[in-house]
């Protein structure tokens, strides 16, 4: 004999089942986690520095001669059957290439101090995507769909490993933009919410805003807030035992622990305060130009020694971007100037830090530009994914390479192709991950971040 709240409970229609239910309707059941990686790994944890729109291939790491010689020159081939919008001659790069390192790779004097670093880069030259729009192609590098909501590259990864620091998310975001998918970006979408990226301030504030909202509590003590959620954690605890297994409310109970022991530690991996004047200066925090991007990145380097699995880096000046359809002098030698020093700042702390060999920093954005003109005065280039440049370093990619190439003028990724979803594949297998075996089930089919292509590029692995 059942009583009738035992009843109503167990047949599944009492009022608090159909509300918790209303409430976790918008997950799909959820497969359990790995515990452990697939293969050995040769990265930890991942820094994607993400240059939103679009920076220029060949006024960046991608030296094109035959551009400099053709200025003004119609293009001798056909442009794409898709493109964003009409375009004119060939523009010659306004900045000069030298070469660096004992790699002698070419880069141009818009990235002075990453050039330095060179011999710590793996450059493709090859990259190409599917999608001319900021929108659709935002979406396309963070999650590897253009067209439908997706989990995000993060979400993937933290899905497959978990994080290192219970105390902390295992994704975190810094300043990202809410323009072109925006929160899309950093979801979790159908996988367990405790994946989804938590983000830190947004792009129209200053990193030194980029904070966790409502870290503290001035009201209530950490001892009664511990009383609280101990209590709520045996309310969901009985209910689960009465309804039986529920992966998403054993995802919304982590994410309340997790909410109260960030409490200890997100401040703390905030305060810059406790690092030296050397390592500001290191990441050009103490000059006005760079500050903002600097700070973004010196978190970056303090979350990832503290375990946190994915890390976003943002640069996204709201005035500017990367997007330069005219005015590119002016534009991309602002950009440049922003991020050029903390990115090296960046990548020699890690290295010093002994933590390069296992995080895997990552830099792009959603696509590349046009080497033919846009705009008045001959000063702009259209988005071009048909072939891009991206580069990583650390995280056991080859070191002082340039991987793939474009054509002679820049437009098209022409030897050792490198798509969006193979740089996804070749990711989640330097982490341990086979792109093929991280799965999700949801609506009916199993869903990964590679959707049905994607092969690791084996060239770029030390």
């Amino acid at each position: 004999m059942f009583s009738r709240r035992q009843l109503l409970q167990r047949s599944a229609i009492g009022f608090g089942s159909l509300a918790l239910d209303s409430l976790l309707a918008e997950h799909s059941p959820a497969a359990t986690r790995m515990s452990s990686p697939h293969h050995a790994p040769k990265a930890k944890r991942v820094i994607f520095l993400f240059m939103k729109g679009g920076p220029s291939q060949m006024d960046t790491f991608d030296y094109k001669p035959q551009l400099q010689k053709n200025d003004h020159k119609p293009l001798p081939f056909e442009k794409p059957r898709v493109q964003f919008a009409p375009t004119g001659d060939l523009l010659a790069s306004p900045w000069k290439f030298k070469q660096y390192g004992e790699s002698g790779i070419a880069v141009s004097e818009l990235f002075p101090n990453v050039a330095r670093c060179v011999d710590d880069l793996c450059i493709i030259n090859s990259m190409h995507g599917s999608n001319p729009a900021h929108g659709g192609a935002c979406l396309k590098i963070h999650t590897g769909s253009d067209t439908f909501v997706r989990p995000s590259m993060g979400s993937w990864i933290t899905y497959g490993l978990g994080t290192e620091n219970e105390n902390l998310p295992g994704f975190i975001t810094i300043c990202p933009t809410l323009a072109h998918g925006g929160t899309k970006n950093w979801s979790s979408a159908f996988l367990p919410a405790s994946h989804s990226g938590t983000p830190l301030g947004n792009a129209s504030q200053s990193s030194d805003q980029a904070r966790v909202k409502f870290i503290q509590n001035s009201n209530m003590s950490g001892d009664l807030q511990r009383m609280q959620l101990d209590m709520t954690q045996s309310l969901n605890a009985n209910f689960r035992e009465t309804t039986g297994p529920n992966a998403q409310l054993d995802a919304r109970i982590k994410s309340f622990e997790l909410a109260f022991r960030m409490q200890t530690e997100m401040p703390t991996a905030l305060d810059l305060a406790d690092e030296t004047q050397a390592t500001h200066s290191l990441y050009g925090i103490d000059d006005p130009g760079t500050a903002d991007f600097g700070r973004q990145c010196l978190m970056a380097r303090r979350f990832a020694e503290r375990g946190v699995r994915f890390v976003q880096v943002t640069h996204s000046n709201t005035e500017v971007q990367w997007d330069q359809h005219g005015n590119l002098r002016k534009g991309h030698l602002q950009n440049a100037k922003e991020v050029d020093k903390p990115i090296a700042g960046l990548l020699r702390d890690l290295k010093a830090r002994g933590l390069l060999k296992d995080t895997l920093v990552l830099w792009g954005g959603e696509f590349g530009r046009t080497p033919t003109c846009q705009g008045k005065g001959h000063d702009g280039r259209d988005h071009n994914p048909e072939g891009f440049t991206m580069w990583l370093a650390g995280g056991g990619v080859r070191s002082g390479i340039r991987y793939g190439a474009t054509d002679e003028f820049g437009y098209y990724a022409t030897e050792n192709r490198v798509h969006i979803h193979d740089l996804h594949a070749t990711i989640l297998h330097l982490l341990g991950l086979d792109h093929l075996q991280l799965t999700h089930r949801h609506a009916g089919r199993n869903f990964r971040l590679t959707d049905v292509a994607g092969r690791v590029v084996d060239d770029i692995i030390a």
